[in-house]
C-alpha cells in the first residue's frame, strides 16, 4: 500500500470522505478505485459508489481475492442502501468466507450484518435468525456491534419478542454510546420510542377501539383467545396461528364473524364485505356457503362455524372468547406504506420481492398511493424510486410483511 491510498484509508476511518477523495480521486487503479467508491458512498452518491466498487473488484481480479472480498461486502453495503434486494446472496456468503479464511473477522461479520438486514426487509425471519446466530456481537468493534444490536431488537420485535427486544436495544444503546457516533445513537432512539409508541387496534363487540402497543399484542397473543389478526392476516390461537393472506376471501369471512361475535354475522353483510357487492344474488349466496365450508376447514383447530337463521357464527374452541386486532391504519396498502416510510428509496421490483406480489400489481398500487399524495417517485424507467412521507404517531412492525408460507 502506498503512502497516498494509506492516507486516504486513515481519512475514511476518521469520517472524512472529501480528504480521501483529495488523495486518491484521480487515480484508477483497484485499491484507489476502492477507496474512492467508499468515499462516494459515504457522501451519499451511492450509484457512483457502486460502480466504483464493481470496477475494483474486476481490477483484483481472482489473484487477490481478500481486496476483491472487501469489494464484494462494500458493492453489498450500497446494494441494500439502494434497495436493490434482488441479487443473490451467495455472492456475499462467499466472500465472508473468504474474509474468514484470511483472518479478516471485521469484514467477515460485516457481511454476516448485511446478509442478516437484507433478511429483515424480506421479512424472512427463519433467514434473519440464522443470520443473527452466525454473527459474533459480543466481539465487534463498538460501531458493528450497535448495528448488530439494532437488527437482533428488529428481528425480536417483529417476532413480537418485545422483552428481548428491549434488552438488545440498551446492549445497542451501550455499544452506539462507545461509538460516539450520532446516527447510530438516532436510530436506537427512535427503536426505543416505536416500542412505547402503538402498533395496532383492538376492537372490541360494542364497536369501541382502544391503541395497543406491541406488549399488549404479544399479551393478547398469549392469553388463550381467539384473535383476528387484521395486521398481518391471520387466524391465532393457543398453539395454532392460520395464515389466510393468500386467501383474502376466507380472510374477509373470518374478520366479518369476529367481529360481531359473540352474535352471528347476516349473510347479506357477509356477502358484501367478502365478495364486494351489494347486490347479491343466488350466485353468491351459493359461493358463500362454498367458502364457509373452506373456512370452516382452514379453522378447524381454532373454533367451529355455526349456521343460524341469519347466517354464521364463530364459536371458538377456548373459553377466553374472540378478539380483533386491526392495524394502525386503515387501507389495502398499509404494508406497501410500511415499507415506504423507512425513509429510503425502493425500485419497485425490491417492493415486489418484499411484499410477494407481482412488480405490476405494486406498480398499480404505487400510482394510487401517488394520486391520494401519499407517495412520490423520483427518477425514471430503471432508475424511478419511490418514497413516502413517515408514518407519525404509530409504529409500523406490525405492518411489515413477513415472508409467506405456501398457500
Amino acid at each position: 500500500m502506498d503512502a497516498l491510498v494509506a492516507a486516504a484509508a486513515r481519512a475514511l476511518a476518521a469520517g472524512d470522505a472529501l480528504g480521501a477523495l483529495q488523495r486518491v480521486g484521480w487515480r484508477e487503479d483497484p485499491p484507489a478505485l476502492a477507496l474512492r467508491g467508499i468515499a462516494m458512498a459515504q457522501l451519499g452518491e451511492l450509484v457512483r459508489a457502486r460502480e466504483l466498487l464493481r470496477q475494483a473488484g474486476r481490477g483484483f481480479g481472482a489473484r487477490e481475492p481478500l481486496a476483491r472480498a472487501r469489494c464484494v461486502v462494500a458493492e453489498a453495503e450500497v446494494a441494500l442502501a439502494l434497495r436493490e434486494l434482488g441479487s443473490s446472496p451467495r455472492a456475499l456468503a462467499a466472500a465472508a468466507a473468504t474474509l474468514e479464511a484470511r483472518a479478516d473477522r471485521a469484514n467477515a461479520q460485516q457481511a454476516r450484518l448485511i446478509a442478516l438486514r437484507r433478511s429483515l426487509l424480506l421479512g424472512r425471519l427463519g433467514e434473519a435468525a440464522q443470520a443473527l446466530g452466525q454473527v459474533d456481537t459480543p466481539r465487534l468493534p463498538p460501531p458493528l456491534r450497535a448495528v448488530a444490536e439494532l437488527a437482533g431488537a428488529e428481528l425480536a420485535m417483529r417476532s413480537l419478542q418485545c422483552r428481548s427486544a428491549r434488552a438488545a436495544l440498551l446492549r445497542a444503546q451501550a455499544a452506539a454510546g462507545q461509538a460516539q457516533v450520532p446516527a447510530l445513537l438516532a436510530e436506537v432512539a427512535e427503536a426505543q420510542a416505536a416500542l412505547d409508541r402503538p402498533a395496532a387496534r383492538q376492537r372490541h363487540a360494542d364497536g369501541r377501539e382502544e391503541p395497543l402497543r406491541l406488549d399488549d399484542v404479544e399479551a393478547l397473543f398469549g392469553s388463550g383467545a381467539l384473535v383476528l389478526d387484521a395486521c398481518r392476516h391471520a387466524l391465532r390461537g393457543p398453539g395454532h396461528v392460520r395464515p389466510l393472506a393468500r386467501r383474502p376471501v376466507l380472510f374477509a369471512l373470518a374478520r366479518v364473524l369476529a367481529e360481531a361475535w359473540p352474535h352471528d354475522a347476516e349473510r347479506g353483510e357477509l356477502i358484501a364485505r367478502a365478495f364486494r357487492t351489494r347486490r347479491p344474488d343466488e350466485t353468491h349466496r351459493a359461493r358463500l356457503r362454498v367458502e364457509i365450508g373452506r373456512l370452516r376447514a382452514a379453522v378447524a383447530p381454532l373454533a367451529r362455524i355455526e349456521a343460524s337463521a341469519r347466517g354464521f357464527a364463530l364459536v371458538p374452541h377456548g373459553p377466553q372468547g374472540v378478539v380483533v386486532v386491526l392495524p394502525p391504519i386503515d387501507g389495502d396498502e398499509a404494508s406497501l406504506q410500511a415499507l415506504l416510510a423507512d425513509g429510503a428509496a425502493w425500485s419497485t421490483s425490491a417492493l415486489a420481492l418484499a411484499l410477494g406480489r407481482s412488480q405490476r400489481a405494486v406498480q398499480r398500487a404505487l400510482a394510487d398511493l401517488a394520486a391520494a399524495g401519499r407517495a412520490r417517485s423520483i427518477g425514471r424507467a430503471r432508475a424511478q424510486r419511490w418514497l413516502a412521507p413517515p408514518l407519525a404517531g404509530f409504529t409500523t412492525i406490525l405492518l411489515l410483511p413477513p415472508a409467506l408460507p405456501p398457500a
